[in-house]
């Protein structure tokens, strides 16, 4: 079951889920989801001339990529085909009972504006802001303004609580992170890292 504004406002005044700051409810809580607001921090990926990307390899990765930040009344220029990695201003919790599922809002879509390219998906019991994905499909460049309402999660309730929620017991790389990050991929089992989850 998707929760609708009534459900979702009842579970954020129970403080089981939370969105925080949530700086208006009335604007953000739409009726089956609630708009999330584009942060500061932007990780950038730098033209390079290494022949390719290895997934387990941690130096590769971070040299990859460098950190944008963005100062109160700027915007983020966003060309086309270009790909960089952002964050929600707002920290969310997911209580072990309910998925979310991130989208992008269709007034930026209609832009060409992708927010993310795979990793929708928020687990039961992930803690943090939610890293999006960034990118221009279009011919122009599109500037993005730190505070605007970029995404828009959506909570399906689970028929029962997972047994085994994102967090620390698990090994999840993500939790609690703030800021957009960096794959943390070479820390996958498959490469020798230990981790099962995303």
């Amino acid at each position: 079951m998707i929760l609708s504004d009534t459900d979702i406002r009842r579970r954020l005044t129970d403080g089981d889920l939370v969105v925080d700051p949530l700086a208006d409810p009335e604007l953000q809580i739409q009726p089956a989801s609630i708009d999330l607001r584009l942060g500061r921090e932007f990780l950038e990926f730098k033209r390079t001339n290494i022949p390719c990307i290895h997934p387990n390899s941690e130096q590769e990765v971070d040299e990859y990529v460098e950190e944008t930040h963005v100062s109160e009344g700027e915007e983020f220029i966003l060309h086309p085909g270009d790909f960089v990695l952002g964050t929600t201003k707002e920290r969310v919790e997911i209580p072990d009972d309910l998925l979310g599922t991130v989208q992008g809002r269709s007034s930026l879509g209609r832009l060409a504006v992708v927010i993310h390219a795979t990793a929708g998906i928020v687990d039961p019991g992930y803690r943090g802001q939610i890293t999006l994905e960034l990118s221009n499909l279009g011919t122009a460049p599109v500037a993005l303004q730190p505070d605007m309402r970029i995404s828009q999660v959506i909570f399906t309730e689970l028929q029962s609580a997972a047994s085994e929620p994102y967090g620390s017991d698990r090994g999840s790389k993500y939790q609690d992170q703030a800021g957009p990050q960096a794959s943390r991929i070479q820390s996958d089992e498959e490469f020798g890292g230990g981790q099962l989850d995303r």
